[in-house]
């Protein structure tokens, strides 16, 4: 099973990037699966329906979100039928709509794919860990492959949740921090991860958003709105992964950047 994953889609610039590259991505690697994570395409913060529908347009199979999930107010009327959207699943369930997982089936092939969010520095909601038992327990029998985006903050917290489900999970890919890490390898119990996929978005700016205005955030500590740039350099973030349907674990995890400074080869 030939799988990409595409990092936190942001703003414009990272829409333009996503319809730009990511047909080229799925010709050069031709999987079977597509995630993105969408959470951020909206001007930085949430998710509308035009843009949802934009994402799948783009060849994405599903569609994950974070901690913006519910910025934009227009994501209440229709996240209930948006079937290949996948919001965190440790919200309280009976509270929040959508859905904190679905299944994709490619062939005889059952995927399932979670949205966890952590907890350290960022809006506390339910245990992660708790939720990924349950979800675990309940789709064993469901799917062939398990697949989890966590959108946590904190390093040591995505660290822990792969080491966690390592061997109960294909793989752990972290989402959140926009950077993406140098740390990609399949754990011991064959567990494919990496802390960050990084972001898909502005180039030449400070995490997606206009650089001038996070500069002077930390030079004066006042109040400072963040934007996000309409135009510039982009930068597409995300990886690619070939998980064994036998076994359910990974076989293979390469990330990948494009940006000016590593162009695109076919």
């Amino acid at each position: 099973m030939r799988v990409i994953f595409i990092g936190d889609v942001m703003g414009e610039i990272g829409q333009t990037m996503l319809t730009t590259y990511l047909p080229k991505l799925k010709t050069k690697y031709r999987p079977q699966l597509t995630i993105v994570n969408g959470e951020n395409i909206a001007s930085g913060k949430g998710i509308t329906r035009s843009l949802y529908k934009l994402i799948l347009q783009a060849g994405a199979d599903v569609v994950t979100m974070g901690n913006h999930t519910f910025d934009k107010q227009e994501i209440f009327e229709f996240i209930d039928e948006a079937k290949k959207l996948v919001r965190p699943a440790n919200y309280p369930a009976a509270t929040t709509p959508g859905q904190g997982y679905t299944l994709v089936k490619i062939n005889q092939t059952v995927v399932g794919v979670i949205n966890l969010q952590g907890r350290v520095f960022i809006n506390p909601i339910d245990d992660p860990f708790a939720k990924a038992d349950e979800l675990v327990a309940e789709l064993q029998d469901k799917c062939d492959l398990i697949f989890v985006d966590f959108h946590a903050e904190t390093t040591s917290e995505k660290l822990a949740m792969a080491w966690y489900l390592d061997g109960r999970v294909a793989a752990v890919i972290g989402t959140h921090t926009h950077v993406q890490t140098n740390d990609a390898r399949i754990l011991p119990k064959g567990t494919a991860y990496l802390t960050d996929a990084g972001m898909t978005g502005p180039y030449n700016e400070i995490l997606g958003m206009n650089k001038d205005r996070v500069i002077e955030k930390f030079r004066t500590n006042l109040p400072v709105r963040f934007e996000t740039p309409k135009s510039g350099p982009g930068q597409l973030n995300g990886c690619y992964f070939e998980l064994d349907e036998k076994t359910g674990q990974a076989r293979k995890l390469q990330p990948f950047s494009i940006n000016p400074d590593r162009p695109f080869l076919e």
